[in-house]
């Protein structure tokens, strides 16, 4: 049985319990377990009983999860991974990385299926493939082999090469309805190998098979034998593990890849049609597509790890430059008086060692602010480390920042350099500050003052040299005064505060906030924009942005997306929220006339506004219109209300 348990999320609390082997997670309200979170996908992920434990797989959500066990993270993105097994006390973190849905597991024991008979029609050893390739060569489905092959070739993206392999099992082997192909991490256990696709056979009609969930008891038997393995009837053969029984499997294959004697993967595909089995054709015919599957695969991780070695390289060039360039805040767009004196305040604090504290709203950039502090600095040729408060409990939070010791709680299987270390001789940015605990607070202090750290059951405490910048979009003063701030560490913080003003005080910067970002994802999505109308930049110099500039560029994005290539920005291509200031102003405009009718029809508007807003509460509207109960008696009254 698994227990989950959110501790973080709109559904904090909720509780879900299941001896289910399988568990769907999202917003779907067809999920098992529905989660509610804007952030997450309407199927999220997926629990699976797998032989004696429980996997999550990722189901390709668009912000990813996260697997914390201890103060390891294991990242499912797609990049090296989508799936892993759950350890009982697991914390799964579903959705935005910055504040993600918090799940807890407690996975309770399950008993090994017993029942393993080991029989099998065939196998093929390591030894035994050079004979098989011979044999394929001379044989009437050489031709076929030869076209799956042709097709790798030239493939240097990764799920490219797997999507062609997948092919190629699916023309060769013609009673496969259902593959998966996982690959190697490192070492030969079976915990290491992760399914990196899986696919069912598309039907005639277009619609593919159901379930393509896959059975690793095939993946233990080709480890084990380090064989590839033919079995005519799986659930007799393989055991009955509980996903074989689940998807019904009648015959299965599993296949190696090797690279000289290590298996780097494993084909494996399944028949789960009523009629025909495997033959020992279809094992003969996937072993030679295997062979030149490695090199296929070998081949696009080498050309990513180039790709990533030319992206650091260029990345290095670039800071270079930066850093010859002298005082500039370059990354900051900004012309408006507001941004000026912030800037003012840059210059002056950022070749000191003071604590500087940003306020603002939510989405102002104050993370930018805190980079342009490092890098313009004398501290740029160290560590920027940003780490947001709010994003992990208390105990996580206190072990990411200041480390532990090897054994310290369960789930701490080695050291941990925490982020006051990785950032020695650097900056630390301490994102919504205002959310920290008070005992971790107390704890931070000890930093400030002592400037040392003590990592998480360690016995001595290591001496550290980090410049602290934080940032909240609370108040702290009243914080303090409520009890949930400490205010000696409060006086610790305000050594220099800069407050970054909202988008709607600096309004003579969103033409060029919106100029920029056009630049950036014309750049990004290689499509041109014409520009953008006078009638649409009025418009977004009348709206609000109650997001700030992060909700600027959302929108900026969202328009270079939907836009014609080469067209011009129009007021209809933005959002409605934008677009509903417009008819706002339609609506409230009076009819020509003298100036007092016209002040008439503004004020008329204004009034039913505010009464339809409070339910007819002459009280309320009154005290929202700044004018006594008896000031809005007359001038219902002449309006007639």
């Amino acid at each position: 049985m698994i227990r989950l348990e959110v501790v973080q999320g709109q559904d904090k609390g909720r509780v879900f319990e299941s001896e289910e082997p399988q568990i769907t997670i999202g917003r779907s309200p067809t999920a098992t377990f529905q989660l509610n979170d804007y952030h997450l996908s309407n199927e999220h992920g997926l629990i699976f009983r797998e032989h004696d434990h429980y996997v999550f797989r990722d189901l390709r959500s668009t912000n990813g999860s996260m697997v914390l066990r201890g103060s390891k993270r294991i990242v499912l993105d797609g990049n090296d991974r989508w799936e892993t097994t759950i350890a009982d006390g697991d914390r799964l973190l579903l959705g935005d990385a910055a504040s993600p849905v918090i799940v807890l597991a407690k996975v309770a024991a399950i008993k090994a299926p017993e029942k393993d008979n080991q029989r099998v029609i065939a196998t093929v050893s390591f030894g035994d493939v050079p004979q098989v390739v011979g044999k394929v060569e001379q044989g009437p489905d050489v031709k076929a082999v030869y076209e799956a092959v042709k097709a790798l070739g030239g493939r240097l993206q990764l799920d490219e090469v797997l999507s062609a392999i997948a092919d190629g099992v699916f023309a060769l082997v013609t009673r496969a309805t259902h593959l998966s192909i996982l690959l190697n991490e490192g070492g030969e256990d079976e915990e290491r190998f992760v399914t990196m696709l899986a696919r069912a056979r598309k039907a005639s009609d277009g619609s593919s098979a159901d379930g393509v969930m896959m059975s690793r008891a095939v993946l233990r038997r080709v480890l084990k034998d380090r064989s590839a393995v033919l079995a005519a009837n799986a659930m007799d053969e393989l055991g009955g593990s509980e996903s074989i029984m689940g998807g019904n499997i009648r015959s299965t294959i599993g296949v190696p890849m090797w690279s000289d004697e290590r298996i780097v993967g494993v084909i494996q595909c399944d028949n789960r049609a009523s009629t025909g089995i495997f033959s020992e054709r279809d094992l003969e015919l996937l072993l030679v597509l295997a062979r030149q599957a490695v090199l296929a695969i070998e081949n696009a991780r080498l050309h990513q790890e180039l790709k990533v070695a030319q992206e650091r390289l260029q990345g290095e060039n670039t800071y270079l430059k930066r850093k010859q360039a002298g005082v500039r805040f370059d990354s900051i767009i900004g012309e408006s008086q507001a941004m000026k004196d912030i800037f003012k305040q840059l210059a002056k604090v950022i070749d000191t060692r003071a604590t500087v504290c940003i306020y603002g709203e939510t989405g102002t950039g104050k993370e930018l602010i805190a980079s342009a502090i490092h890098t313009e600095g004398k501290r740029h040729d160290k560590m920027f480390v940003a780490q947001n408060c709010a994003a992990l409990p208390e105990q996580l939070l206190e072990s990411e920042l200041f480390g532990h010791k090897k054994g310290a709680f369960t789930g701490a299987d080695q050291d941990k350099k925490g982020l006051f270390e990785i950032a020695d001789g650097g900056t630390l940015f301490l994102d919504e500050i205002g959310e920290m605990e008070l005992t971790l607070q107390a704890k931070l202090l000890r930093v400030l003052q002592e400037g040392e750290v003590r990592p998480v059951g360690a016995a001595r405490a290591k001496r550290v040299d980090v410049r602290i910048i934080c940032a909240t979009n609370r108040s702290l003063e009243k914080e303090v005064e409520s009890g949930r701030f400490r205010q000696d560490l409060f006086y610790r913080l305000m050594v220099f505060p800069i407050t970054l003003p909202p988008l709607r005080e600096r309004k003579e910067d969103i033409p060029l906030l919106a100029q920029h970002f056009i630049q950036r994802y014309t750049t990004e999505l290689r499509k041109s924009v014409g520009g953008t109308s006078q009638e649409a930049i009025n418009q977004l110099l009348t709206y609000k942005w109650p997001g700030n500039v992060r909700e600027l560029e959302n929108e900026v994005q969202r328009l270079v997306i939907q836009v014609d290539e080469g067209a011009i920005v129009q007021p209809e291509h933005l959002s409605p929220q934008i677009r509903r200031v417009e008819s706002m102003v339609q609506r409230i405009a009076p009819k020509k006339g003298t100036l007092k009718e016209m002040m008439e029809s503004v004020e008329r508007y204004l009034l039913t506004e505010a009464l339809d807003e409070h339910g007819g509460n002459k009280t309320q509207t009154a005290a929202t219109l700044g004018i006594t109960r008896e000031g809005l008696h007359k001038k219902l009254s002449k309006y007639g209300l």
